[in-house]
């Protein structure tokens, strides 16, 4: 089934009477106003989580706008929600999954494999006809234990020094905005550009115009057109570690496994240390360490506030 679950097989297991925790993940960079909008309409029996503080924890420079939390933390989150071992879980959100992808890799991160995101989100629910209710759920708390080594979670991830190293041997996807990418538009971090060697492929890609996920047969060839091989590592990463864990599941879709950067542009631009490139292609114009250039640089990155809602993060 891989990581994906479509309406009409949600729709059997609820009319069957299957137990499935669905968990609404609506979050936009720049919409404050995410439970807002569960509150007035989400899917029957959908628990709100909230991404900035129950799937991340403080910003912090030396680890980006999104840190993951650790497991144990995680873990009581989790049962918060409702969660039990050996239940079906299953996430969405109203942006193609661009939020919901998150949770669906931290669990799979902490060793729960049965959780899917519906593929089209909340869009998808509507488009069939079926109802939404409002108001808040609050779940009968859970009692799931993840099931993780001390040494890390189930999912391959990398770190900055990785990251740096990764172009070197294998394919490193940015998965951010193309115009976030080049530097020619930096709404939140200190720097424009990308990780040098690092090639362009959004995130929003992945998709059709619906938001549901694309072929699996489209998605190779997407990947395999930026390099992907089954015997090329490829790792992603993103603003701040969301919408990279789309671009994983999508390769997972297209039979790739891939490494998240956690930490994501956020972690690395923060650090003076580490280059910085602007332009469209891996190394784009020669890279640059520490600030932003300077007002006179005819390469100097356009930035605004606040970021256009097509920008995932």
């Amino acid at each position: 089934m891989g990581p994906l679950m479509d309406v009409p097989a949600l729709a059997a297991r609820s009319d069957a009477g299957q137990r499935t925790v669905l968990l609404d993940v609506r979050w936009a960079l720049g919409d404050p106003h995410s439970r807002q909008h569960y509150l007035e309409g989400h899917l029957p029996g959908a628990v709100f989580v909230d991404l900035s503080t129950e799937l991340a924890t403080p910003a912090t420079p030396a680890r980006g706008r999104h840190p993951l939390p650790v497991h144990d933390e995680f873990q009581e989150t989790a049962r918060r929600w409702g969660v039990n071992n050996g239940d079906v879980v299953v996430a969405y959100d109203n942006s193609g999954n661009m939020a919901a992808a998150r949770l669906w890799w931290m669990l799979r991160n902490a060793g729960f494999q049965d959780v899917y995101l519906l593929d089209g989100g909340l869009a998808a629910w509507l488009d069939a006809g079926l109802p939404l209710d409002t108001g808040p759920v609050d779940a009968a708390v859970g009692r799931v234990s993840f099931d993780v080594s001390p040494a890390g979670g189930r999912m391959p991830s990398i770190d900055a020094a990785g990251a740096a190293d990764w172009p070197a041997t294998g394919v490193l996807l940015d998965a951010r905005a193309g115009e976030r990418y080049r530097g020619e538009f930096e709404p939140v971090d200190p720097r424009a550009g990308h990780i040098p060697g690092a090639r362009s492929a959004p995130t929003t890609e992945n998709v059709d115009g619906a938001g549901l996920f694309l072929p699996a047969d489209q998605l190779r060839r997407r990947f395999e057109e930026l390099g992907v091989r089954d015997d090329v590592p490829v790792a992603v990463y993103c603003g701040s570690g969301v919408t990279a864990a789309h671009e994983v599941a999508a390769l997972e879709i297209a039979g790739f496994q891939a490494a998240l950067y956690p930490g994501s542009f956020s972690e690395w631009s923060n650090n003076p240390a580490r280059p910085v490139a602007t332009g469209s292609g891996p190394s784009g114009h020669a890279a640059a360490r520490g600030g932003v250039a300077s007002k006179d640089d005819p390469r100097t990155p356009r930035t605004a506030a606040p970021c256009p809602p097509r920008f995932a993060e």
